[in-house]
């Protein structure tokens, strides 16, 4: 991705010529676009990230903290630094298909995410919510995930608007360790 800071007409860059640090690398985001890691089907056993990820150690499956019904992990994809998802156990599709127990669960885990959010972060807000089916944006729709995206005082800069990419200042394995660690306390 080649962003350009003015209204100069663009050049060609070669191997070795300074370019004044006018690209940002985001090849993670390859895998995302390419639709690594998404659901051959709407089976729990159609390669559903959200089944296998309990089965990881917390380390390797980004899991902050496991409930007995639901599960905080981040989001491999962020929107923002500290982008984590409420996931219950049971592959269910939609919010009507929790039973009370998972429902009262995800509500607990949502605020428990938030404290642990303000104290490792100090996040000014939240962005809280469910895409239900691939028609509402749902990039998983078969497996229920509830998004907690800390948001801070000018926290939108000129990169989503002008690259359309976030900068994000921390990788996921810090980032899940400090929620870890504070989650204890939330």
């Amino acid at each position: 991705m080649l962003i350009r800071m003015t209204n100069e007409p663009e050049q060609q860059i070669g191997v070795g010529t300074p370019d004044a640090f006018q690209r940002l690398w985001t090849p993670h985001r390859m895998a995302y676009i390419q639709g690594e890691n998404k659901p051959s089907g709407s089976g729990a056993g159609d390669g559903c990230p959200f089944c296998t990820i309990p089965s990881k150690s917390d380390e390797d499956g980004l899991i902050i903290a496991r409930g007995e019904s639901v599960y905080a992990v981040l989001n491999l994809y962020p929107y923002n630094g500290g982008h984590c998802m409420i996931v219950p156990f049971r592959h269910v599709a939609d919010y009507t298909e929790l039973n009370d127990p998972e429902t009262a669960e995800l509500a607990v885990f949502t605020k428990r995410a938030m404290k642990a959010l303000r104290k490792a972060s100090g996040a000014h807000g939240f962005n809280i919510g469910m895409n239900q089916g691939a028609d509402a944006g749902a990039g998983i729709a078969a497996h229920l995930h509830q998004h907690i995206v800390p948001r801070w005082g000018g926290d939108t800069n000129f990169m989503p608007v002008v690259g359309h990419t976030k900068v994000l200042p921390q990788l996921l394995a810090d980032t899940r360790r400090m929620l870890a660690e504070a989650w204890s306390d939330a």
